[in-house]
């Protein structure tokens, strides 16, 4: 449990939280982007999000698990009117961003580094203009499919905090896994799937930079699958 929600334990989605041990460079840089950019779950919620940036913002996007931050920051760099929250309970991950930053301080971002559905729950109803799930860990075995973060509970979690007509985005090379999000978000009532034919869910989104998980797939000839959802 952290200081932001101590009543309630996480629901454990993501796995382990530490890896190889951060040089102190490393660690530096992590602090000193926690300290500027991470949001404070112990304070309500501003009913406008845009307050949350010191940027001129028209929308805010969320990133759930970003990994590195490849596709994050790429996003931030593209959209400078737009304000995006990642989330990344991986130390080694967002150690990995913080580095990427160089120590900038981009006024159209915010992070979060602890339990995704503690910022879901948060967050104020229809605040949210999209949100990414790209790569997630697909907990393979059958007795983890309880831990795969596309799930009713979340789905209606996500469908609180979306805007009418904002985009959920879901990318996997796990059939498995995109054929169970596929499954979940065509049985519940708030979310539409966006495809015509097949070469719109094998086509990367607009602007699509590439991630590293994407790379190893392909490397390991697994076909990635991209899938777009609509909040009814």
């Amino acid at each position: 449990m952290t200081a932001d929600h101590p009543e309630r334990a996480s629901e454990a989605f993501f796995g382990r939280r530490r890896g190889k041990r951060l040089r102190p460079q490393q660690l530096a840089a992590l602090e000193k982007a926690l300290e500027t950019l991470r949001l404070d779950l112990g304070a309500p919620a501003p009913s406008d999000l845009a307050s949350l940036f010191p940027a001129d913002i028209d929308s805010v996007r969320l990133e759930i698990g970003f990994g590195g931050g490849e596709h994050f920051l790429h996003e931030a760099d593209r959209h400078e009117r737009t304000g995006f929250i990642g989330v990344e309970p991986f130390v080694n991950g967002m150690a990995k961003l913080a580095a990427q930053l160089g120590g900038r301080e981009p006024a159209n971002i915010r992070l979060y580094d602890d339990d995704a559905t503690r910022l879901l729950d948060w967050l104020p109803a229809g605040s949210i203009d999209g949100i990414d799930l790209l790569y997630p860990d697909p907990w393979p075995k059958k007795k983890h499919w309880k831990r795969r973060f596309v799930s009713p509970a979340n789905l209606d979690r996500f469908a609180r905090v979306m805007r009418s007509g904002a985009r959920f985005r879901f990318a996997s090379d796990i059939d498995t896994y995109v054929n169970w999000t596929l499954q979940h978000c065509r049985a519940h009532a708030d979310f539409e799937w966006q495809a015509q034919s097949a070469e719109d869910w094998r086509t990367p989104y607009e602007g699509w930079p590439g991630t590293r998980y994407e790379a190893k797939a392909l490397r390991e000839g697994r076909t990635p699958a991209y899938l777009t959802f609509i909040r009814r």
